[in-house]
C-alpha cells in the first residue's frame, strides 16, 4: 500500500550522494549471511522459533505500537488494530499453520525416455531480504513482508518510513529485543540512509512505495542483479452501475475509501458511474459517511487524519482545481491535525489532477460513463491499477471487467477484502507493481526454486545417447526422441477453420 510520496525520495543531490559514502548504517550484512548459508535457516524449527517471536513482538507490545501509529499517522486505535497489528498476527499465524506443507519439496514427473529417475523441486532461502516500508500501514507494510522471508528461511534488514519517527524508532528498539541480530536488523533514517542502503548487495528487496520511488529502487537493484518485490500505486478505480443495492454499496465505498483517511493503495481512488445509478448513489454515500462519522465528522474518533502538512497541501490543492461539483464534504482544517473531511465530487473535469493522479486521502470523485463498454475502456486507457471494484448483479457486467480488464488485484461487490484472504496473492501488474506475497506466496516469491533431478547408476540408461551413433541407433533415437506421426492436436481447430 502506498502513497504518491510514501517513501524517500532516493534522488540525492551530488553533496547528499557524496556524504552517503561516510554513512554508516550500523549493518553487519556478513553476520547476516553466514546465518542463511550455513544450514542453520533450513530447519523448520528455526522458522517457526523466529515467527513466534515475531509474533510476540506484536502481541506483546500492541499498546506501544498503536501509539506510535497513532500518533505518527493520526489513525484510530481500532484501526491500528483491524489494519496492522492483527493483519501481522494473522499473516504469521496462516504461515505457521501451513509451513512444513509449502517448503516442501514438489515431486514432477520425468519424461519416460529419463527413466529411471526422480525430479523435484526445491525451496531455497535466498539469503538476505531487505524490507522497505512506507508511513501509510508502517507496522504492516513492513513485518508481514519480514514474516513471508522468515518462513522462507532468510534473514533480513528492515527499513521503516522516517515520516513515521515514532514507529521507527520502536521498531529498532524491539525487534533486538525478539530477534537476534543474526537473523534481522534495522536501518533507520532518510534519503541518504537509504541511498546508502540500497548501494548494497542483498538478495532480495521488498519496496512498498510509489511508482516513481520503485524504478529508483529496480535501478539500484539492477546493479547488482537483485530481484525485487515492488507494490507500488495506481488510481483504483470501481464501478457502480445500480444493480446491487446501491445502501450497501455506499457503505462498503465509505469504508475503503475512508479507512486510514483514504491513505490506502488499494482504496477506490474513483467512482465509475452509470447515469440512473449516480444520484442515488451520492443520496446514499451522504447517508453513509454521517451513519459512519456523524454529522460533523471533524469531531468524529473514527476518521483517521492526513500524515502530515505536505499531503494535506497536496490534498487542498486536489479540492481548490478540481472543476466538478462537491456534493458532499470539501472541509478542510491544517491546524486540526491536517483534518479533510470525507468529500465527494461529482464529474471533475477530465483534465483536472484529481483524475489525474493517485489521490491518496479521502476524496472520492464520482465519473458518470454511459455503459459498462466506456468504463472497462477507461480502465484499459490508464495504467494497469493496483486494485479494481466491480459494484453489479449483472454477470455479463462482471465478466466484461474479468476478461477486459487488467489489474493487480479485483474484488466484486466490495473494496479493499482480497487483500485479507490470506490465500490470495497481493500484488501489481505494470506501472502499480511487479511480484506478489502474502501466505504462500511469500514463500513462493522470496524462495530460490531450484530443479532437481536424480538418476541411479544402474541401470545405465544413458548409454543409448553416448557415441558411437551408427546409423540403427540414429534411426532409434529419432523414433522415440521425434517420432514422425504424432496426435494432431490442432485437427479441430483446422475443422472450425475449413467450415468457417
Amino acid at each position: 500500500m502506498t502513497s504518491t510520496s510514501p517513501a524517500p525520495a532516493l534522488a540525492p543531490t551530488a553533496h547528499e550522494a557524496d556524504a552517503t559514502d561516510q554513512i554508516d548504517l550500523g549493518l553487519d550484512l556478513d553476520l547476516l549471511r553466514r546465518t542463511a548459508r550455513d544450514g542453520t535457516t533450513y530447519d523448520l524449527a528455526w522458522r517457526r522459533a523466529q515467527l513466534a517471536a515475531l509474533r510476540d513482538l506484536v502481541v506483546e507490545h500492541e499498546d506501544e505500537i498503536t501509539e506510535a501509529i497513532t500518533a505518527d499517522v493520526g489513525k484510530p486505535a481500532l484501526e491500528v488494530r483491524l489494519t496492522e497489528t492483527s493483519a501481522v498476527v494473522q499473516e504469521i499465524d496462516h504461515l505457521l499453520a501451513h509451513l512444513e506443507e509449502w517448503t516442501a519439496p514438489r515431486t514432477v514427473p520425468v519424461p519416460a525416455v529419463m527413466r529411471p529417475a526422480t525430479a523435484e523441486v526445491q525451496l531455497q532461502p535466498k539469503g538476505v531480504v531487505l524490507v522497505i516500508a512506507p508511513w501509510n500501514y508502517p507496522l504492516q507494510l513492513l513485518l508481514s513482508p519480514l514474516a513471508g522471508a522468515l518462513a522462507a528461511g532468510n534473514t533480513a534488514v528492515l527499513k521503516p518510513s522516517e515520516t513515521v519517527p515514532r514507529v521507527a524508532a520502536l521498531v529498532e528498539r524491539l525487534v533486538p529485543q525478539h530477534l537476534g541480530r543474526e537473523v534481522v536488523q534495522v536501518v533507520t533514517g532518510g534519503v541518504p540512509e537509504t541511498t546508502a542502503l540500497l548501494a548494497e548487495r542483498f538478495d532480495h528487496i521488498v519496496f512498498t512505495g510509489s511508482t516513481r520511488v520503485g524504478r529508483i529502487v529496480m535501478r539500484a537493484a539492477a546493479e547488482h542483479l537483485t530481484p525485487v518485490t515492488l507494490e507500488l500505486g495506481g488510481r483504483s478505480p470501481a464501478f457502480v452501475d445500480g444493480t446491487m443495492d446501491l445502501q450497501v454499496v455506499a457503505r462498503r465505498l465509505a469504508w475503503g475509501k475512508f479507512t486510514n483517511a483514504g491513505q490506502t493503495c488499494i482504496a477506490p481512488d474513483h467512482v465509475l458511474v452509470t447515469p440512473e445509478a449516480r444520484e442515488p448513489l451520492v443520496e446514499a454515500l451522504r447517508a453513509a459517511v454521517e451513519e459512519f462519522f456523524g454529522p460533523d465528522p471533524q469531531r468524529s474518533g473514527d476518521l483517521g487524519r492526513v500524515v502530515d502538512a505536505g499531503q494535506h497541501a497536496r490534498l487542498v490543492g486536489l479540492l481548490d482545481g478540481h472543476g466538478g461539483q462537491v456534493v458532499i464534504g470539501g472541509q478542510h482544517d491544517a491546524a486540526d491535525r491536517f483534518f479533510v473531511a470525507p468529500t465527494v465530487i461529482v464529474d471533475p473535469a477530465p483534465d483536472s489532477a484529481v483524475l489525474g493522479e493517485e489521490i491518496f486521502g479521502p476524496i472520492l470523485p464520482l465519473v458518470t460513463v454511459a455503459d459498462v463498454e466506456e468504463a472497462t475502456a477507461l480502465v484499459r486507457a490508464g495504467e494497469h491499477p493496483l486494485a479494481l471494484y466491480v459494484f453489479s448483479d449483472d454477470p455479463a457486467v462482471r465478466a466484461a471487467f474479468t476478461t477486459g480488464t487488467t489489474s493487480g488485484g479485483m474484488t466484486i461487490g466490495a473494496p479493499l477484502l482480497h487483500i485479507a484472504a490470506p490465500g490470495l496473492p497481493f500484488g501489481g501488474v505494470g506501472s502499480s507493481g511487479m511480484g506478489a506475497y502474502h501466505g504462500r506466496a511469500s514463500i513462493e516469491e522470496l524462495s530460490h526454486h531450484r530443479s532437481v533431478l536424480t538418476k541411479p547408476a544402474t541401470p545405465d540408461t544413458l548409454r543409448v545417447v553416448y557415441p558411437p551413433h551408427p546409423a540403427w541407433k540414429q534411426s532409434a533415437i529419432r523414433r522415440v526422441l521425434m517420432p514422425l506421426r504424432r496426435p494432431d492436436v490442432l485437427a479441430p481447430v483446422r475443422r472450425i477453420l475449413r467450415r468457417g
